[in-house]
């Protein structure tokens, strides 16, 4: 019997004593055949219509409950199909209105310091952002569990109507509690129950070609953070503030209606399964430091989002609108980070794409923005080291896109990594539960940027610092798991 060209079965079975093998099916008259991981594709053994047995390329993944456990899973994946393409689609617009806001975050701090809250120092407008950003993630804690348990529909819907009032609200905002409520909370919850089920639906149509389906639909996020500086720096001249953001509040109705028709679960939920959060699961080793890279990645991933384009402008780099712009080409670079890499880590393996393009963040940013910022003079007005406007604008715009790339390969490699850690049907959960310890990360990461900044006498060298030394941190956490899980050779698939 040929492999069923619908669809795959992973088979990879994790073991007490971490041997992995893979379970292949037993015909008659024929020895049962084993698969080591790490090969570049992993085998089943079937019979061909002569009664010759052969091995059939499927895909595999890696996955365990805890230390000591030992299972199974019997699960067919479409690949795709009409259904399975659709899902990726509605993610897409979904990511777009959760992410594309966000993604915009460093575009509202320059303006909202310029306007509506000037006086307000970095660290205190850096709360706005934060917030959002801890709550996205936070609430995925009891999100995930529910997707388990009842499917998409109810919370995706709940989050397309947070989002849309976040977004209309935030036009009549004035004072600074009112952008943490409508931006930080309001935009922040809406996010997440969003993100959420759109990222985890996306798990129950793929597993050989999972990387690429959800990098595909990620895209959608860096997509936003384009569309939406652009627009808001084409609209504010000419109709304000308000008006503007109404503007972008009309791509979020489309968005979300489109969400809301096409992501669904395929996995029958299971109304039993608790909706709580389990915290057992970090007696994975793997899956604890998988989470610990994670939240190290996170704290320095808004970062540039938020402060380079300040930085751009305080140092003289770019004007305010090119400003604007430096955002663009950072989610233009994200776009490509966010979906190629995830086609090639289903090939080489996504825990090894992940630990390249962690690595990536973290050289450009010791390579490129940290000597900016040391050559740059800073906003307080004191005299740096001499570097002409050109050259400074040259690196800037080279670290935005780089770092764009990097970073979002890492955005959209993540809920993959997880995947390989826990059955289909407990992903919800697994990603969840890591999201929600990574939200410290983003709750504070911004906060703690902008006390930097303050500290350096309005340099931002200090900040960069931080930056590039938590990037460093998470690629030794990422390497340490994947060695905890398939062993320390580089060269291994996983």
């Amino acid at each position: 019997m040929k492999e069923d060209d619908k669809g795959s079965k992973p088979g990879l079975h994790y073991t007490q004593d971490s041997e992995i093998t893979i379970r292949t099916t037993r015909t008659e008259g024929s020895d049962p055949e084993t698969c080591p991981v790490g090969d570049p594709e992993k085998c089943i053994h079937t019979d061909n219509h002569d009664g010759l047995s052969e091995l059939q390329p499927v895909p595999s993944r890696i996955e365990s409950y805890a230390p000591g456990s030992t299972f199974r899973e019997d699960v067919d994946y479409p690949e795709g199909g009409l259904q399975g393409w659709l899902v990726v689609f509605g993610a897409f617009a979904g990511m777009m209105a959760a992410f594309g806001i966000l993604n915009t975050a460093g575009i509202f701090q320059a303006y909202f310091a310029e306007h509506q809250l000037q006086g307000y120092d970095e660290s205190t407008l850096g709360w706005i952002f934060s917030i959002a950003f801890f709550l996205a993630f936070f609430c995925g804690i009891q999100i995930g569990p529910i997707f388990d348990a009842h499917g998409p529909r109810l919370l995706i819907l709940g989050g397309s109507i947070m989002l849309l009032a976040a977004v209309v609200l935030l036009s009549f905002c004035a004072e600074y509690y009112q952008f943490v409520l409508v931006f930080g909370v309001m935009g922040g919850i809406g996010t997440s129950l969003v993100f959420t089920p759109a990222i985890s639906a996306i798990s129950h149509f793929f597993c050989e070609k999972r990387g690429g389906a959800t990098g595909l639909a990620a895209t959608g996020g860096a997509i936003g953070g384009i569309i939406f500086p652009l627009m808001l720096q084409s609209l504010i001249p000419k109709v304000g503030f308000a008006w503007a953001t109404r503007c972008v509040a009309l791509i979020y109705l489309v968005l979300c209606i489109i969400s809301n028709i096409f992501i669904r679960s395929r996995l029958p939920p299971d109304p039993n399964q608790s909706v709580w959060p389990d915290f057992k699961i970090f007696r994975d080793p793997s899956f604890a430091l998988v989470t610990a890279a994670v939240f190290c990645m996170e704290w320095g991933l808004f970062i540039p989002v938020t402060y380079l384009t300040s930085f751009a402008m305080s140092s003289g780099a770019l004007s305010e609108g090119s400003g604007y712009d430096l955002i663009a080409i950072l989610n233009a670079g994200s776009v490509l980070g966010r979906w190629l890499p995830g086609v090639f880590a289903d090939k080489i393996g996504r825990f090894n794409a992940m630990i390249i393009t962690l690595a990536l963040c973290a050289l450009t940013t010791i390579a490129l923005w940290l000597p900016a910022s040391l050559l740059a003079p800073p906003d307080s007005g004191e005299q740096g080291m001499e570097i002409s406007v050109s050259g400074l604008k040259a690196i800037v715009i080279i670290y935005g896109f780089l770092f764009g790339f990097a970073s979002g390969s890492n955005i959209s490699l993540t809920p993959v990594c997880v995947g390989q850690l826990c059955r289909t049907e407990e992903y919800g959960r697994y990603y969840a539960t890591c999201y929600t310890v990574v939200s410290l990360a983003s709750l504070t990461g911004v906060p703690i940027a902008g006390a930097l900044i303050s500290a350096c006498d309005g340099g931002y060298w200090g900040v960069v610092g931080f930056t590039g030394a938590v990037y460093v941190v998470s690629v030794i956490l990422m390497v340490m798991a994947k060695g905890k899980k398939v062993g320390w050779n580089f060269t291994t698939k996983f």
